[in-house]
């Protein structure tokens, strides 16, 4: 076990000899100092647990000491040592962050329950952050940058993303649109280590063509008709830091040999140019097409693609993932009762039948669109099916997955929803809890608790 390390300041050559035979003795790495000036040029060389520090000495005093290290003390345990009139000095020092004191003189006992009440309590200390750290973890597992999920697809997307943030590696982010792939983007950005320079976006589908290369790679003063000056492209603006190339599939053939070359060869020549610059870019892509089929039609070089399809992140739809759901709709609902100053407190139990059953052809983009629509329009604090779209309010299809009767409340709707997928899982495996517990993507033990809880055995 490796001994805690303990710095003595005081100035009494037989009080710190003997402080130092005790707390030697007591297992402590023990190192010592004659004033406060000293003890400073101890703290600046190495780390301690402890300080035991007395008040009152020459050249620089126990107070000096502490406000003048108060940077370096932040993980460090002091405790004072004050003589007879000095006590309200000692809790004085307390406030300016000392653990605590000891009158002297004193007995050895005190000097021992009083360290041990600190490592007591930084014990608690670490036991804390650790407590913290787990809260931190399990909130993450739902919430990953303002990406709402529970969903063991999204959960997998989660694991990836810290996986590959902190490397320069290409990564296509797939899926239908609406699924979010500009927050995953985002998300890989931003936790990795180039979260403090440029994230630059760019919609290969939104600008003309004739100004796309100019966009990317920038253009030299009189290189067409109103180029009055020079201008930096987006790659360039990028530099040291990512460049999120959304819809590359929209990629006109005549710039996608130019972006390879810029990938392969971290080098951009501007329109009008004859030079090249190098570039330091970590490049993110996102398409909503099937790139293996544009390649089929010839809209979309090979090469290219596997150039930009090192790591690929594919969404899945919300369809196939509706355990996001609840989720999703409690998060939206505050959203927009910031925005719009509402009070609504939850969903009625047809609008959650509805939303479980809608295929989502426009994904969570449509989700959140439905829910801001609905906010703005509803006349009561429950949002009900008067104040959706008519795109969701045809009748239900027959695989309906909630009974709906009396339920009012998101997390109550989400209850529902569980009772009656276990049901259908007993259902489908003849009542054999393993094989539904392997259906539900829980564990056996997990799955009898809630047939107990949901009175189903």
């Amino acid at each position: 076990m490796t001994k805690k390390r303990i710095l003595i300041i005081e100035d009494e050559a037989n009080m710190r000899h003997m402080l130092e035979a005790l707390l030697g003795k007591s297992g402590y790495e023990v190192k010592t100092a004659a004033d406060g000036k000293e003890g400073r040029d101890a703290i600046e060389r190495e780390q301690f647990h402890f300080i035991l520090c007395d008040i009152k000495m020459p050249r620089m005093d126990g107070m000096t000491f502490l406000k003048s290290a108060k940077e370096k003390l932040i993980d460090t345990t002091v405790i004072m040592m004050s003589a007879y009139g000095t006590v309200d000095t000692a809790i004085e020092a307390m406030k300016l962050g000392a653990y605590d004191y000891i009158s002297k003189p004193f007995k050895t006992d005190e000097v021992l329950l009083t360290l041990k009440k600190a490592e007591e309590r930084e014990g608690l200390k670490r036991e804390n952050v650790k407590l913290k750290d787990q809260i931190q973890r399990i909130e993450k597992s739902y919430n990953f940058n303002n990406i709402i999920a529970k969903s063991k697809a999204m959960q997998s997307v989660f694991d990836l993303i810290q996986k590959v943030a902190d490397y320069k590696t290409t990564v296509l982010i797939t899926g239908e649109s609406g699924t979010g792939k500009e927050l995953i983007a985002r998300a890989i950005h931003f936790n990795g280590s180039r979260h403090n320079n440029a994230l630059v976006s760019i919609n290969c589908g939104g600008i003309p063509e004739t100004l796309l290369e100019s966009e990317l790679f920038g253009y030299k003063k009189g290189a067409f008709t109103d180029a009055r000056q020079d201008k930096i492209g987006r790659f360039e603006e990028a530099h040291n830091g990512t460049i999120f190339l959304d819809e590359i599939g929209e990629l006109p053939l005549s710039l996608q040999i130019k972006l390879l070359r810029a990938l392969q060869e971290e080098e951009i020549t501007p329109l009008g140019s004859t030079g090249i610059k190098k570039i330091d870019v970590r490049v993110i892509a996102a398409t909503a097409k099937d790139l293996g089929e544009e390649i089929k039609k010839g809209n979309f070089r090979e090469d290219l693609y596997y150039r930009i399809n090192v790591v690929n992140i594919y969404l899945p739809p919300l369809r196939e993932r509706v355990e996001d759901i609840p989720l999703l709709t409690e998060h939206f609902i505050g959203i927009y009762n910031k925005k719009l100053k509402k009070t609504i407190t939850g969903i009625s139990s047809e609008v959650m039948e509805q939303f479980m059953t809608y295929p989502w052809p426009g994904n969570v983009r449509e989700l959140e669109n439905v829910i801001e629509r609905a906010i703005l329009l509803a006349s009561n604090n429950t949002l009900e099916i008067s104040d959706l779209p008519s795109t969701l309010t045809t009748k239900a299809n027959s695989s309906s997955y909630l009974a709906t009767e009396g339920v009012s409340s998101i997390k109550e709707a989400s209850r529902v929803l569980e009772k009656r997928l276990i049901e259908q899982a007993l259902e489908k495996t003849d009542g054999n809890r393993t094989k539904a517990a392997k259906i539900l993507e829980i564990s056996r033990p997990i799955l009898i608790s809630k047939i107990r809880d949901y009175g189903l055995d």
